[in-house]
């Protein structure tokens, strides 16, 4: 599918505000990718498509995974809003003709994965710094991204870390053994 068309069906699935924050990352992703030299309408596709289950009912997400013999673990079985990435992946492969590197993207882009590839490193970064979000760090992070995506990734994986512990709430194990495998890669540069 041509990207007009992927947007068309992603409003199609969203309320007007995650339509517009897909929007947004689409775009992010578009200026992302011109900087790492990666292909610009591949990362547009994945942007707008990221977040194209983030709205099914729980009920809905158990349906589709258990239909489609999509893996889940006990978190994410337990934390529901997290099955999002893997439809969203599962569904963009087969409707939209992503690429299974296209799908890892949509796949790690909440938790993270190890082995992320150049896809999924933009979107992941792309997600927290499109133009509407308001974090108060998003300077200093787009300053880390013009040198290094993956320190910009390690920063991103950080403060999700540190959120998750100011809530008092449980990580995805992804999250964490990313943030490890990042840590090392760096070390050994």
């Amino acid at each position: 599918m041509n990207l007009e068309e992927i947007r068309e069906v992603v409003k199609s699935k969203l309320s007007e505000k995650r339509y517009n924050h897909s929007i947004c990352v689409m775009k992010r992703c578009a200026e992302i990718a011109n900087m790492y030299e990666v292909d610009i309408e591949t990362m547009q596709k994945i942007g707008i498509a990221h977040d194209i289950a983030k709205e099914l009912e729980p009920k809905e997400k158990l349906e589709y995974v258990k239909n489609n013999r999509i893996q889940i673990d006990e978190m994410e079985l337990e934390n529901t809003t997290l099955l999002h990435a893997k439809i969203g992946a599962h569904f963009s492969i087969k409707y939209f003709g992503f690429t299974p590197e296209m799908g890892q993207a949509i796949e790690a882009h909440t938790t993270g994965m190890p082995d992320m590839n150049i896809f999924a490193k933009i979107l992941f970064v792309a997600d927290r710094t499109s133009e509407d979000r308001n974090f108060e760090d998003i300077g200093k992070l787009n300053k880390i991204l013009d040198i290094n995506l993956d320190e910009a990734v390690l920063y991103v994986l950080d403060k999700k870390i540190e959120l998750q512990l100011k809530k008092g709430k449980s990580m995805h194990v992804n999250t964490i053994i990313t943030r490890n495998e990042l840590i090392k890669q760096l070390e050994n540069k």
